[in-house]
């Protein structure tokens, strides 16, 4: 974790001024924007652990303005637990192998949910079923015990994002949408900054630059 000197105090102040700058540049659409955040890393070893981050970020509000859509994949109790704390869809063991080899079905639910939870003794069956749809799209189902409390789970990844690095020492990601409270976006954006830090060797002497930007937006530099 990084400490003292290194540790980053951006005042919400600036985050703000910076969204706010970031819509005016979006401009009006007839659509709801996202607002994604894009961290620059500098003096990183791409083939060390740091350079391979990759986390799921617990965020204190839904960065679609919405809660992520959720997919648990278990069997008997865990799988009625899970219907009964309203997951988005439940993949019983039976219905997992009946969708091997449909791969449009496949293809359709892959991009439909935000999370996958799997209980953890399926996790050789969906890897085999679903992995190659959700690995490249960074979509690989978070094992479960058969006794984990399924409703605390789905209320974490429903404000949870996916952060990783690419081949390059960027990191990009959802943090909210354009009409949510800006003082929520900026407890989101505050949120992912702080994991991405503690992550660092050197915490903030390796973040070498932090931009905003809606999806038809420029992207504004958040002065650090």
């Amino acid at each position: 974790m990084a400490r003292g000197p290194n540790k980053m105090s951006i005042e919400p102040k600036t985050i703000i001024e910076a969204l706010k700058e970031a819509k005016e540049k979006a401009g009006k659409r007839n659509f709801t924007q996202s607002v994604e955040l894009i961290v620059t890393l500098q003096d990183i070893d791409m083939k060390s652990p740091e350079g391979r981050l990759q986390e799921n970020v617990e965020l204190p509000h839904p960065p679609s303005g919405k809660p992520n859509k959720i997919c648990v994949i278990a069997t008997g109790e865990l799988a009625l637990r899970a219907k009964r704390a309203n997951a988005d869809l439940v993949i019983d063991k039976g219905e997992l192998e009946a969708l091997a080899g449909k791969k449009k079905e496949i293809r359709n639910i892959a991009n439909e949910y935000d999370f996958f939870l799997a209980e953890a003794p399926l996790m050789p069956l969906v890897g085999k079923v679903l992995g190659a749809a959700l690995g490249p799209r960074g979509k690989m189902p978070i094992p479960v015990p058969p006794n984990a409390d399924v409703e605390s789970l789905l209320n974490k990844y429903r404000k949870t994002v996916a952060i990783k690095m690419r081949n390059q020492p960027v990191i990009q990601c959802r943090v909210g949408t354009e009409n949510m409270k800006e003082e929520e976006l900026v407890e989101n954006i505050q949120a992912v900054l702080k994991v991405i830090e503690g992550k660092m060797k050197r915490g903030i002497k390796n973040i070498k630059s932090i931009h905003i930007k809606t999806t038809m937006g420029a992207p504004v530099k958040i002065k650090l």
